[in-house]
Formats: structure tokens, sequence, C-alpha cells
């Protein structure tokens, strides 16, 4: 398949048909690499963290965020001062 190379502001693009897009299920982000054959176009997969702050208000809702470790793991942290 051949591409257009077309202006983007001051710099160039190529216009990727959505068939290609959805194949290779390409979001918004893709992993740019040179190799010797060319550039290697990869869909970035999740990214970290991706979707915690969803589940967070979910956990709370269902009062399912209860502390694992109690909060004074050390008892003679009590009389501390902060």
């Amino acid at each position: 398949m051949i591409l257009q190379v077309v202006k983007v502001g001051n710099s160039k693009g190529l216009r990727i048909p959505k068939s290609i897009l959805q194949q290779y299920h390409i979001g918004e982000e893709v992993e740019l690499s040179s190799t010797k054959q060319g550039l290697l176009l990869k869909p970035v997969k999740n990214k970290a963290r991706t979707g915690w702050s969803r589940k967070f208000k979910a956990m709370a809702e269902n009062r399912d965020d209860k502390l694992l470790i109690p909060e004074f793991a050390n008892l003679a942290d009590r009389e501390w001062e902060w």
C-alpha cells in the first residue's frame, strides 16, 4: 500500500486507512521504531494505571476500600507528635 506524505503544521504525516487502524487495534498512540528494513509502527498497549481512577471510585462506592494494613503498624508511633 502506498500512502501520501501530507503536511501537518510544520511537520509531515501519514493518513492511515481506518481498516488498517482497526485491523491492528491502533488507538490514539503508536510506538515508532527504526529497523534495517524501514520504520515500524506498533500499537501502544494499555498504559500503566489506565482505569485506576474509575476502579477506585467504584471501590469507594461499594465500601470496598478498606485498609489492608493497620493504620498504626508500629504502636510506639502512637505517642509521637507529628
